[in-house]
């Protein structure tokens, strides 16, 4: 398992987070006290931008009867849903060292994940730590 984490403040701008985040710990109190509500459209449209599968990863994350419920913020369990997504996007961003590259990763069948986009597979914490590990996998220049 690999112990390298990418760096908070780079998860805290994919959630579009505009108060200066640092450590785990600031993350970790942000999550917590909620997220904005608009954070899980910032991670969905970071990854497909303005398409129908950003709409349909929303309603995966939060069906949207229960996001249109809240006030401006998410509950601490929706927001680590969020988190786990923005974690992993910077995570690839940081291993392919570009933006698209990153996304077609994302968004792209891969046969380490049984022929599942990661994205999909990150949708709960086991899966996103599945993803995790292929992307430090290929890293470090290990077969994956």
């Amino acid at each position: 398992m690999h112990a390298a984490v990418v760096e908070p403040a780079r998860i805290a701008q994919v959630l579009g987070l505009r108060r200066k985040v640092a450590t785990i710990e600031q993350l970790e109190r942000e999550v917590e006290g909620g997220l904005p509500k608009a954070s899980l459209g910032a991670v969905a449209r970071y990854v497909y931008g303005s398409s129908a599968d950003a709409a349909a990863l929303m309603q995966r994350v939060i069906p949207s009867a229960t996001f249109h419920r809240r006030g401006d913020e998410l509950k601490p369990q929706e927001g680590e849903r969020v988190e786990r997504l923005a974690r992993v996007i910077a995570t690839a961003e940081h291993v392919w060292g570009d933006v698209d590259d990153a996304r077609t990763f994302l968004g792209t069948a891969h046969a380490m994940l049984g022929g599942k986009r990661p994205i999909e597979v990150a949708l709960t914490e086991l899966g996103a730590r599945r993803v995790e590990s292929l992307l430090w996998s290929l890293f470090h220049g290990l077969a994956a």
